[in-house]
């Protein structure tokens, strides 16, 4: 089929070895490929017992039929491995240009199993791989590890993924982070670092072979004349241009989710901060959206801090943390990026240290002598550094909030996370159908892989975002939409360009593959999100983790326009209810028999 290189290269690092392995056409035509076929591979070689920082765990890259092909917005690569924060399944999605090289090396994924005698680096060019020796590396940042590889290759034309300082101490929330971008969330970056996997460089000449070039060539450039008035803001703003509205709406984690609009929200927005500008626009391969801001400080306590920061790097280390300064974001984003640590975790983890501490319930002691408060900068960027050096009360917030709760169960009430990955940027009290995309997220409390329900509930005229009947059906049909594009490798922005809505058109996929999707997409997506919800059944998910945290089902929102709102055990389970009948799973969440053989899943995982 075209679209594919029909194979994948399997690199094996205890014995230094690596092998290439055909495709399954059938899985291919059932799973479709990114998302779906790294879900495939985890459910058949990732078993429930695996030790995410051991020998069996595996990183599973897969690319879809569209990466590297002529058209635009088509270069995310997606992750399959087992997530040391979590301990469960985990799904990770991720730009830049990695992807698009791999492919054109001539494979459509990478399967990375065993560990490393020693800290190495993977060189990958055109059908052969060089296993290098990265000692001299240790405790270099990603982005300097990514800059010497680049030189030690001799080749700046590539595509490199790397891991800093804090994968190296197996700090729990660590990221991979590709070229500027990054597999953030779940701890991707611990396994890299288990295997004393420092960093992976490819180069690739190749070309995908397409069923109907022109009529791909013409799909292009009618995507590029539709683009929506969205895009061009995502170009001009990126993502932090929701700061504002988000919290006008209510929804704004403030101080460790105990309220959900922000005072200050003038002092984080930066479209209001004066002391800022955007000095970079950061493009995916190929994609004229650049929706990548980096913004540098030009004034105040931290100007000359720089970082590409994102409305959720905003939300969850500002307002979430108390911070009343952009700049302090900046620089605590910049921090992250350096030491390589996810930005939503890190945000999550310092707030729940401030309110301890305020609540009596952490010592100076435990802070290595460092003030801990809400709307401290220096805690802000103090706790990030104790999380990464693994010192104080940073050595159990770096094992994640998983681990966090077995060691304090009496910390409950203060965490906010599902299946122990830590919200996202909106408080469900004032979206409730994105409570319902947190906890049925197949990766935990996130709201990309969940469904990002708030965009229906803000511009539909027909959703009400209080309303509880019929939020389980939206939920399913947006987390189902987010299955195909991760699938297919096309980034959410502008899947309207190219006709991928609620109800998608396969007609870019057969121009690309020559083969007929329309009619199977929605089919494709619902057996990639059952096999997901089996692979976690089998890891031992039930409705009890699908629950939200007691913050948000037990305390009102005590002021701001959402002031009052809660949603209750009571309310959420109505849509839990809608939801498991949507998927066709049995009360208890489990993934009914019927349901598993309507999607050919009865046989898969055995």
């Amino acid at each position: 089929m075209k679209g594919y290189q029909g194979k994948i290269l399997r690199v094996d690092l205890t014995g230094r070895t690596f092998r290439e392995e055909p495709l399954d056409e059938g899985d291919l035509l059932r799973f479709l490929g990114g998302r779906g076929l790294a879900a495939r591979y985890y459910g058949r070689e990732i078993g429930a017992a695996t030790d995410p920082l051991g020998a069996g765990n595996r990183l599973i890259f897969m690319t879809g039929p569209l990466t590297a092909t002529p058209l635009f917005a088509v270069s995310r690569f997606q992750l399959a491995t087992r997530s040391p924060e979590t301990r469960l399944y985990l799904c990770s999605s991720c730009g830049g240009d990695f992807g698009p090289r791999l492919k054109q090396a001539g494979w459509d994924g990478l399967v990375v199993e065993g560990i490393a005698a020693g800290w190495t680096w993977l060189a990958i060019a055109d059908g052969t791989v060089s296993f290098r020796d990265a000692g001299s590396w240790l405790g270099f940042s990603a982005a300097r590890t990514l800059d010497a590889m680049r030189g030690e290759f001799g080749d700046r034309d590539t595509g490199a993924m790397a891991v800093g300082p804090a994968a190296e101490r197996l700090v729990r929330i660590s990221c991979i982070t590709a070229d500027g971008r990054a597999f953030g969330r779940g701890g991707p970056g611990a396994v890299m670092g288990s295997k004393h996997l420092k960093g992976l460089i490819v180069r690739g000449s190749g070309a995908v072979r397409l069923a109907d070039p022109a009529r791909v060539e013409e799909i292009r450039w009618s995507a590029l004349a539709s683009l929506s008035g969205d895009a061009g803001a995502r170009e001009r703003e990126g993502t932090t241009r929701f700061v504002e509205p988000i919290n006008e709406l209510g929804c704004m984690p403030t101080r460790n989710f105990q309220t959900a609009s922000f005072e200050a929200i003038d002092t984080v927005d930066p479209r209001s901060t004066q002391e800022s500008a955007v000095v970079r626009n950061t493009a995916c391969a190929g994609c004229p959206v650049a929706c990548g801001k980096t913004f540098e400080m030009t004034g105040g306590r931290f100007a000359g801090a720089r970082s590409r920061t994102e409305f959720e790097s905003v939300a969850l280390l500002g307002p979430n943390c108390g911070i009343s300064d952009f700049g302090a974001i900046v620089s605590a984003n910049q921090l992250c990026d350096e030491l390589g640590i996810d930005t939503m975790s890190a945000g999550n983890a310092v707030a729940l240290t401030m309110e301890l501490a305020e609540r009596g319930l952490l010592s100076r002691e435990d802070t290595e002598g460092l003030e801990v408060r809400f709307g401290s900068a220096d805690a802000l960027v103090g706790v990030i550094r104790l999380i990464a050096e693994r010192r104080g009360v940073g050595d159990l917030l770096a094992e994640g909030m998983y681990q966090v709760k077995r060691a304090h169960p009496e910390w409950a009430p203060y965490i906010l996370d599902v299946k122990g990955m830590p919200f996202a940027g909106y408080d469900p009290r004032g979206f409730h159908g994105s409570g319902l995309t947190y906890g049925t997220s197949s990766r935990g409390a996130c709201h990309n892989t969940g469904g990002w329900s708030i965009r229906a509930e803000l511009q539909e005229p027909s959703v009400d975002r209080f309303a509880l009947r019929g939020k389980g059906a939206l939920v399913k049909a947006i987390q189902d939409g987010r299955a195909y594009l991760d699938s297919a490798g096309m980034c959410s922005f502008v899947r309207a360009a190219f006709g991928f809505s609620d109800t998608p058109s396969g007609d870019v996929l057969e121009a690309v593959t020559g083969h007929s999707f329309t009619p199977q997409l929605l089919e494709v997506a619902e057996r990639i999100y059952s096999l997901e919800r089996v692979i976690l059944n089998r890891e031992g998910i039930r409705r009890a983790d699908d629950m939200l945290p007691e913050r948000i089902m037990r305390e009102r929102i005590p002021s701001g326009p959402t002031k009052g709102r809660i949603l209750t055990p009571e309310m959420y389970g109505v849509m839990l209810d809608e939801y498991y009948v949507a998927r066709g799973w049995d009360t208890d969440g489990v993934v009914t028999g019927e349901t598993k053989a309507k999607w050919g899943l009865t046989e898969l995982l055995q």
